[in-house]
């Protein structure tokens, strides 16, 4: 495969763009290790996306992330996880997952079950969409962006149980759980390459 100049010009651009969000001081916050947080308010539900530097290679990365039944060690809220059913294309791969998760929530613990639809692009990105479950919406991405030696994890979370709660009580769980989970995420990831 051949890539002309200008192919790398477009990706060098794209990825200035992304990355001029970040202030100079939380790149170097990334690169510290710190998980960045940003929220947008959702009518029915909690919105929040984490980034997380990872001084490892999208391709290290890719296959860690893509074996799903590792994201219980993870996500410790998740007891289980298991690919249902696999189809490739020439250019992406799609699965189903069942995942089961527990989260205490005001001195109750509540079993979550959700099947959920993912599309995966080589190296780049994983889009987890809810088909069924005990939420009423789920939504999940997770990209993948070179970041000065290694790779910067996004990972952006929406959702809405199927119990009436206030979204900001839903975002805040969530707010209070993600940065905890990404860097648990971290560590496992950087354990198999013995990185720090």
């Amino acid at each position: 495969m051949v890539i002309s100049k200008a192919e790398v010009s477009q990706e060098a651009k794209a990825a200035n763009n992304f990355l001029a969000q970040f202030s100079p001081g939380d790149q170097i916050a990334l690169l510290r290790g710190d998980v960045l947080l940003t929220s947008q308010p959702k009518q029915d539900g909690g919105s929040v996306t984490a980034h997380m530097y990872v001084p490892l290679a999208r391709p290290q990365i890719w296959p860690q992330v893509t074996n799903y039944s590792c994201w219980t060690q993870y996500f410790p809220n998740i007891v289980h996880s298991e690919v249902l059913e696999t189809i490739k294309t020439s250019t992406q791969r799609y699965r189903r997952l069942y995942q089961v998760g527990r989260k205490g929530f005001m001195m109750l613990t509540a079993r979550v079950e959700i099947y959920l639809k993912v599309a995966e692009t080589l190296c780049e990105s994983i889009q987890f969409r809810l088909e069924q479950g005990t939420f009423s919406h789920f939504a999940a991405d997770l990209h993948l962006q070179d970041f000065n030696q290694g790779t910067l994890l996004t990972y952006s979370v929406q959702a809405a149980p199927t119990i009436p709660v206030p979204a900001f009580l839903i975002e805040q769980a969530i707010r209070i759980d993600l940065p905890g989970n990404m860097k648990q995420m971290r560590r496992v990831l950087c354990d198999r390459y013995s990185v720090a």
